[in-house]
């Protein structure tokens, strides 16, 4: 009877075509990082960002996340790169990004927002209909399929209810000497709807719920990734509440994940809650930023800070093992922003 090994290499040798090491466990890679720019943060990351893998950036609005991707694809541009920016809440500020230093002519800024043309749903009617018009009317049966009426055996049933009914004192005829009240119907009438066949320029509407622009975006990227040429490509979800971005199916991270690592693009993922789960290379937790107390009367900066709450193949695997313990890696970084009109300091 051959050996486990032995069957093993003649599944993976007929395999081999179509499945490559199908019983063999993936080796580990330490994928190559490149820097922040952010000093504390590329001392904490021994480095910086992985290239070719999902980076999750998860904090609250105003905690620097936006700030260390700004830092990011600066570096990037400036060396000669292109990047792109899926801006799904339509929270990206130029001015911003140029002051950071970034290359806006190297950046491909997707804009997610509902236009007026596309948000206003189109119609040949002139005059709004009422809801009960628009409602087929029910087909009458008759006495075996054909004719006017119900079944005798029905209207049967019916004749107690209908006797009773006459018989309740509610429904005998009032006399004709009560004053009775006198109710006016209300004449329905159609209102015209303003309708205009050009679309207006420079008009947005923001639906209330955003699934349909998160759909856009996850659209937009999934082609950048498929195309390729890209070193880095930020997908803004910052602004969009969490129960919104947890409805993202996991195989969409999957699939980001896979061709990230083809292209060996860096991909960004800017949210309040993280939801890549096991596709995600690195997740970076970002806490409420502090405001500096260097002055008592203006505000001069944010103190931030970052923790890394999960990160895969942090160390270059070896099959030496120690007899102590190893020391404890710090986890936190500590940076801060400062104001244009504070000045050097």
């Amino acid at each position: 009877m051959p050996s486990a090994s032995a069957i093993r290499l003649q599944i993976e040798t007929a395999l081999a075509h179509r499945i490559p090491s199908a019983l063999t466990p993936r080796q580990k890679v330490i994928r190559p990082v490149a820097p922040t720019g952010v000093a504390a943060v590329d001392a904490l990351l021994e480095g910086g960002l992985p290239i070719g893998a999902i980076t999750e950036m998860v904090g609250p609005e105003c905690s620097g996340r936006t700030a260390v991707a700004l830092s990011f694809v600066s570096r990037l541009t400036r060396a000669g790169s292109v990047s792109a920016w899926v801006d799904v809440a339509d929270a990206f500020d130029p001015e911003s990004a140029a002051e950071a230093g970034v290359d806006l002519a190297r950046v491909l800024w997707v804009r997610c927002v509902a236009t007026a043309a596309r948000a206003q749903p189109r119609t040949e009617y002139k005059f709004a209909l009422p809801d009960k018009y628009l409602v087929p009317a029910p087909a009458m049966k008759g006495l075996h399929g054909g004719g006017c009426g119900g079944h005798p055996r029905n209207e049967v049933k019916g004749l107690s209810a209908a006797v009773s009914g006459l018989l309740r004192p509610e429904a005998i005829a009032p006399r004709c000497a009560e004053p009775q009240p006198r109710v006016r119907a209300e004449r329905e009438t159609f209102a015209p709807q303003p309708q205009s066949c050009a679309p207006q320029a420079n008009v947005r509407i923001r639906p209330g719920k955003p699934w349909a622009r998160i759909e856009d975006a996850l659209r937009i990227t999934d082609l950048l990734l498929q195309a390729g040429g890209f070193s880095a490509i930020v997908l803004d979800m910052g602004s969009i509440a969490a129960e919104y971005v947890a409805r993202v199916p996991l195989a969409t991270w999957f699939r980001y994940r896979a061709a990230a690592e083809r292209t060996q693009a860096s991909l960004l993922l800017l949210t309040q809650h993280p939801c890549a789960k096991s596709s995600g290379e690195l997740l970076l937790r970002f806490q409420p930023g502090e405001a500096r107390r260097d002055e008592s009367t203006v505000f001069t900066g944010i103190e931030h800070c970052l923790e890394i709450e999960r990160r895969r193949f942090a160390t270059t695997p070896t099959n030496v093992v120690p007899l102590r313990k190893p020391p404890q890696r710090v986890s936190e970084a500590h940076w801060r922003s400062q104001t244009t009109w504070a000045g050097a300091r």
